[in-house]
């Protein structure tokens, strides 16, 4: 019998060991855009549960556990495969509720309750998936449970259960076969119960695996390195600085060395003419002073020593204060909006529209469910139409919207462009029923094309991808690639604009100067003459160059 706090250890040991895995995961999925991937939402969902599981006594019964993680995980769920293994999750709690002790019996049932909210949440569920993997992983399950209660048999036969399945993922979905991968989201999964099944049997909890030091002492590496380490505090000061090197300065390899013994997190980097050190100690005067040696302070920045006891108290207070201090708005008019966005332009413009709650996400940092619940909270409005704007975040949302008692529509918008047509065709006048139908008439007859760039090496629907390449987007779809910005941009356009367009919208990104996006939009509105006005919004968005709407 798995006890309450075995599963609490096993949970936490299951997202450290996603969350230290998770570039691996993301490498996998096969659509090279630079967005949220799957293992980094994999990660950020379960490791929503982490601390609140470390504070659970060793006294916990399984049915606290479960039910714990459970409620995190939904609250935390980031993007499809995030919301996915939250449901999963979800099934635990419920086959395990009431429980103080889980058989092998008990997690067979609570499996199968995971995989049929997962396949129901699901509208059009594909095989070759995670659901695919987690439901193998089911059936082995409930069959290996009828011939023994060992714990160690039954996770083994239902992990090589799930591996087997997940190697056969890539003859399920031609499009893993071309890339030559196995299922992101099967992947992950695999992990996280690999993981947990390690604990059973024995197995210490995973550790955070450490940043390695920057090869250069750079502004971006330097806090890359710093903000990779685990939150947990075992020396009281957080102690940075910067010295220039004496001419005749020793291999600063010595000094790390020496800080690794009064402390850890040390990350030391260093370059021609200058040392830059990050160290978490007991004893910051010990580590200035051995840091004269290899040279002298800089005044700017000055050295930073900071209590960090006592910033946790300070940030544990706050998050408190905070969520008790949180009160819903009272319903004041009959509908609101919340809406997804990123870039200062964007997020104006869904304002100006009349959206309540812009909340900042999209392709790069999807928001949690919980983050998609205040804002519905937020909308002082009895009924609230969200707007996704973005594929990977519907099923958050509709998360969301079960949480809460509010009359809530989740409408299916995919991009920015068909969000802002749906704004643009509500009718304060009409009701819930007529607003939705002619929204989303509205939103689904907008074609949107999207100019990004490859976040790494693929073979995706025939095309052979280099990372950096340019990407172009049609209606969510690889068009082509280009090397330009601009021929890929021009290129976009024409496809888009066949048809009966008379309005072509240009949003231009945080990486696009104005004066390029000036130059685009004279070249766009020469290239369709008069019978099409070209607009041009400065979004801000980052990740696309151009977001073109096209109506």
């Amino acid at each position: 019998m798995i006890t309450g706090s075995l599963l609490r250890d096993a949970y936490i040991s299951a997202g450290i060991t996603i969350a230290n895995k998770k570039r691996q995961v993301d490498e996998l999925n096969v659509y090279p855009v630079p967005d949220g991937d799957t293992g980094t939402n994999m990660s950020m969902t379960i490791g929503n549960a982490i601390n609140e599981l470390k504070r659970m006594p060793d006294s916990v019964t399984v049915s606290e556990v479960s039910s714990a993680a459970a409620a995190a995980l939904l609250r935390g769920a980031r993007g499809n495969s995030g919301v996915i293994l939250s449901l999963l999750f979800r099934g635990f709690s419920k086959g395990l509720a009431g429980k103080e002790k889980a058989s092998c019996t008990d997690f067979a049932n609570a499996l199968e309750l995971g995989v049929d909210a997962a396949y129901k949440a699901v509208m059009k569920p594909v095989e070759g998936t995670i659901l695919t993997v987690a439901k193998a992983a089911s059936v082995k399950a409930q069959e290996i449970s009828l011939s023994t209660n060992d714990d160690d048999i039954f996770w083994t036969e239902v992990c090589a259960e799930a591996d087997k399945v997940l190697q056969q993922t890539p003859d399920m979905l031609p499009v893993l076969k071309k890339a030559g991968v196995v299922d992101a989201g099967g992947q992950g999964f695999l992990i996280i119960i690999q993981a947990m099944h390690e604990v059973f049997r024995g197995g210490k909890i995973a550790e955070p695996v450490s940043a390695d030091s920057a090869a250069e002492v750079t502004v971006d590496s330097f806090k890359t390195a710093v903000s990779e380490y685990d939150e947990e505090i075992n020396f009281t000061y957080c102690t940075e600085f910067i010295v220039e090197k004496h001419s005749d300065c020793p291999d600063p390899f010595k000094l790390r060395a020496y800080l690794e013994t009064i402390g850890d997190c040390v990350v030391v980097v260093d370059d021609e003419t200058i040392i830059k050190v990050h160290v978490h100690t007991d004893n910051p005067g010990k580590a200035l002073q051995k840091a004269l040696e290899f040279g002298v302070f800089i005044n700017d920045p000055k050295p930073k020593i900071e209590n960090m006891r006592i910033q946790h108290e300070n940030k544990v207070k706050e998050a408190k204060a905070g969520e008790e201090g949180f009160v819903p708005a009272e319903p004041e008019k009959q509908f609101g909006f919340v809406a997804v966005a990123a870039g200062h332009g964007i997020e104006a413009m869904f304002t100006d529209l009349g959206a309540d709650v812009v909340v900042r996400g999209g392709q790069t940092m999807n928001p949690a469910t919980e983050d998609i619940l205040r804002a519905i909270l937020s909308t002082p409005a009895h009924t609230v139409f969200v707007l996704p704007n973005n594929k990977n975040i519907i099923m958050a949302a509709e998360q969301a919207m079960k949480l809460t008692d509010r009359n809530v529509c989740v409408l299916q918008t995919r991009t920015i462009p068909q969000g802002i047509s749906a704004m643009l065709a509500f009718d304060e006048t009409l009701g819930l029923a007529e607003n939705r139908i002619a929204m989303t008439k509205a939103f689904e007859r907008v074609q949107t094309g999207q100019i990004t760039f490859a976040a790494r090496d693929s073979e995706y629907e025939g095309h052979s991808i280099k990372e950096g390449e340019i990407l172009a987007l049609e209606n969510g779809k690889l068009a082509f690639t280009e090397r330009d910005i601009n021929k890929a941009a021009l290129k976009l356009v024409k496809k888009l604009a066949k048809g009966d367009v008379s309005y072509l919208t240009l949003i231009y990104g945080s990486d696009v100067t104005e004066e390029s996006a000036e130059n685009m939009q004279e070249l766009i509105q020469a290239k369709l003459g008069d019978k099409v006005e070209v607009m041009l919004v400065n979004g801000g968005q980052p990740v696309y160059y151009y977001i073109i709407s096209a109506e």
